[in-house]
């Protein structure tokens, strides 16, 4: 007997799909439940780690995911300039072990298709257009009403609602994310037949400018300048942003600039860091992935890190009695120190390119990073 027979999840991003896959494989009965009307995701493309792509596995879906994405072992660092000479190309190390490439990189909606297409397939039934609006706990479940006005009963809420969870604002959880002082432009493009892995161009115009590619024929590409408010520009002005911001830069950057246009899906947000420093659950509501954690893109851990949350919770689940103490200790004990590890780092590495992006030892910090995650979960 599971500790959850009726778990309720809200948001259908990598957390809430991966918590949905593995609890519904083990007979639970899931619903998830998602505030937008479909798939449709806000940006362009994902970089995956191996640590991410190990999780994926466990879940069914890496061989969907190796298909539709594109995989690569290395990462190039480039000089800011016309000529964009290539520095060194860094072996990537295989946080997920050598059964896996180090890097993968998607179109996010793919992502989000593939996770919701196998929750679906085990038995997890998504609900679009609709989230939990309130809820009530008491020591033996939960009663939650939706935003269409229906209620039901639950052994466990799962908040994976993201960074800006309405879950753990009813909790009356009071962190929230801060920005770091960056801001990411992102578009997707044709890929040029020369890029083949993920180059980055640190200092010049902007603080990084780089691309990682995402199938035979597209990728994305991304600059991230001093953050500032971009929200008001138009579609067709944040496409004049960057390819003016990227006249600094050579190299495969001349093909990208010129491909840019209406149906690149250019959309720009800020980095940001928080984590909730003490336990993710109130009672029978626990957060994962982003609601709980975030951390700037610098080192690519923040689906990686939410796939995990979901792994050890449903574990956990699956294999004790009962929700109790002893979970929740478990389960924080497991998550919240790496968590924590990973997010200062990805700070940290921000915070390098803020004061002095010229001298940061930024191979040295992507070795460390990548020992920090190799080990599972």
């Amino acid at each position: 007997m599971t500790a959850v027979s009726r778990v309720a999840i809200v948001g259908s991003g990598v957390a809430g799909t991966a918590a949905a896959i593995l609890l519904a494989e083990g007979g639970v009965d899931v619903d998830v439940f998602e505030i937008k009307p479909d798939l449709t995701a806000l940006g362009s493309g994902i970089t995956l780690q191996g640590n991410a792509l190990r999780v994926f596995d466990r879940l069914g879906v890496w061989e969907k995911v190796r298909e539709t994405g594109y995989t690569f072992d290395v990462v190039g660092l480039r000089t800011p300039g016309p000529d964009a000479h290539v520095i060194a190309e860094i072996p990537d190390a295989p946080t997920g072990g050598p059964d896996y490439p180090a890097t993968a990189g998607m179109y996010r909606p793919d992502l989000a298709r593939i996770l919701a297409d196998r929750a679906t397939e085990l038995g997890a039934r998504i609900h679009y257009g609709t989230t939990v609006a309130s809820f009530e706990q008491d020591v033996d479940g939960i009663d939650v009403t939706l935003s269409d006005g229906t209620t039901g009963r639950y052994d466990l809420l799962i908040g994976a609602d993201g960074l800006h969870s309405a879950i753990r604002a009813q909790l009356g959880i009071e962190t929230e994310p801060e920005r770091t002082g960056m801001g990411i432009w992102r578009a997707f493009v044709p890929r040029p037949a020369d890029v083949t892995h993920t180059d980055l161009y640190y200092g010049g115009a902007v603080y990084i400018a780089g691309y990682c590619p995402t199938s035979e024929r597209m990728m994305y590409a991304y600059l991230v300048e001093p953050a500032q408010d971009r929200h008001l520009l138009s579609p067709e002005e944040g496409v004049q942003v960057m390819k003016e911001l990227s006249q600094a830069y050579g190299g495969p950057w001349n093909e990208i600039r010129e491909s840019l246009g209406a149906d690149s899906r250019v959309n720009y947000t800020w980095f940001t860091t928080h984590i909730v420093p003490d336990a993710w659950n109130r009672g029978r509501v626990v957060l994962i992935g982003e609601a709980a954690h975030s951390c700037p893109p610098t080192i690519a851990q923040g689906a990686a890190q939410a796939a995990e949350d979901a792994l050890v919770l449903a574990e956990l689940l699956l294999a004790r009695d009962e929700v109790d103490q002893s979970l929740w200790d478990e389960f924080h004990a497991r998550r919240l120190p790496r968590a924590t590890e990973v997010v200062e780092a990805s700070v940290q590495l921000g915070q390098w390119q803020l004061d002095h992006v010229q001298d940061a030892d930024v191979p040295g910090m992507m070795r460390r990073i990548a020992t920090l995650v190799s080990e599972p979960a």
